[in-house]
């Protein structure tokens, strides 16, 4: 019958013939411990196959060496390059990551912050500006560094990398504009906090234009894809025949609207504009290509890790709230001058 007993830093001790304390030091402080000696241990730890216990660790200090980290999907694009950034900025450190999806909701993203809380980690890493009430005094309570990411504004919890996505949505429905466009819509799915100050960006810039009408918004909690994008454009275009450009709230939307709109035979850029958000791959091959608000995700995940170890380890560095900007990614789908499809 198979022994599952496991391994414990005192047989690692015993196999190299040191104290328990010995080599609980080289394992959290390697520099104060030999070369030689070191490498006896780490054989030792191999062979017997012992897993240092991290709630042990953290009784014996005031933190782990772990950053969490709370998105709202592991499956979106977006925050796949967001992980990415956070990942590879910290290969080159000591820390470990513990990640968490809040599936965009805010009792879920409570309820995981009471659980990382109580883990003692060395700083958390979280999404967005829109806490809950307990959410905030939860973080605010909290002894390490914390980072919102995403989005800025002037009250962070304590750190913050992000871009306005209110900003960004002006900019892309003044693009439409100097475009020649003037039946400007709306297509929104999720509709997430980010997506409301989309939305809210859009509204605000085509009224100040007189542009604005209620008829040429579609939006619905429903999660974002490419079917659903086709979907919503078509029910727009029965109700509002004078659409001649849509923002989408992301890139699959529009991704949805351009094939919709190659089965209705509406020429692209000639007879509609679309302009989609985040400026995924699939932006730049599309027929036509499609303008997209660029995001720097990638930049933003990193700049996250480096701000918190920063924090975490008293280096210094950024302000608190850090605006890493957007991009308007001009492409033929919204250029009235070129050739439709």
């Amino acid at each position: 019958m198979r022994n599952f007993r496991k391994a414990t830093l005192a047989d690692v001790a015993a196999r190299v013939g040191v104290s328990a304390i010995t080599v609980s030091r080289a394992l959290r402080m390697p520099d104060k411990v030999s070369p030689r000696l070191r490498e006896e241990i780490a054989r030792a730890i191999d062979d017997l196959g012992y897993v240092p216990n991290p709630a042990a660790r953290t009784l014996a200090s005031s933190r782990t060496n772990v950053i969490g980290v709370i998105i709202p999907s592991v499956t979106n694009n977006v925050f796949a390059a967001v992980l990415l950034g956070i990942y590879t900025a910290l290969e080159s450190t000591d820390y470990d990551i513990q990640l968490a999806n809040s599936r965009y909701s805010a009792l879920r993203e409570e309820s995981l912050l009471k659980v990382f809380l109580g883990q003692k980690p060395a700083g958390l890493i979280v999404t967005g500006i829109d806490q809950s009430e307990k959410s905030r005094e939860l973080l605010e309570k909290a002894a390490c560094p914390i980072v919102q990411i995403m989005e800025i504004d002037d009250n962070p919890v304590d750190l913050m990398v992000g871009f306005s996505h209110y900003e960004a949505a002006c900019v892309a429905t003044r693009h439409l504009i100097e475009q020649g466009y003037r039946g400007l819509g709306f297509i929104g799915a999720r509709m997430d906090p980010r997506s409301q100050r989309r939305l809210r960006g859009f509204h605000d810039t085509a009224s100040g234009a007189g542009l604005f009408s209620e008829n040429r918004v579609i939006t619905t909690t429903a999660a974002s894809s490419v079917t659903l994008g086709a979907q919503l454009f078509a029910e727009l275009m029965d109700r509002a025949p004078d659409l001649d450009a849509v923002f989408c709230n992301n890139d699959d939307l529009a991704l949805g609207v351009m094939f919709e709109a190659q089965r209705r035979r509406i020429p692209v850029p000639g007879r509609l504009g679309i302009c989609g958000f985040n400026d995924l791959e699939m932006m730049a091959t599309a027929e036509p290509p499609i303008t997209s608000v660029r995001t720097y995700r990638y930049e933003m995940g990193r700049h996250a890790v480096n701000m918190l170890v920063e924090a975490i380890e008293g280096t210094g560095g950024d302000g608190a709230v850090v605006d890493i900007g957007f991009e308007i990614r001009k492409r033929r789908s919204t250029s009235l001058g070129s050739p439709g499809l």
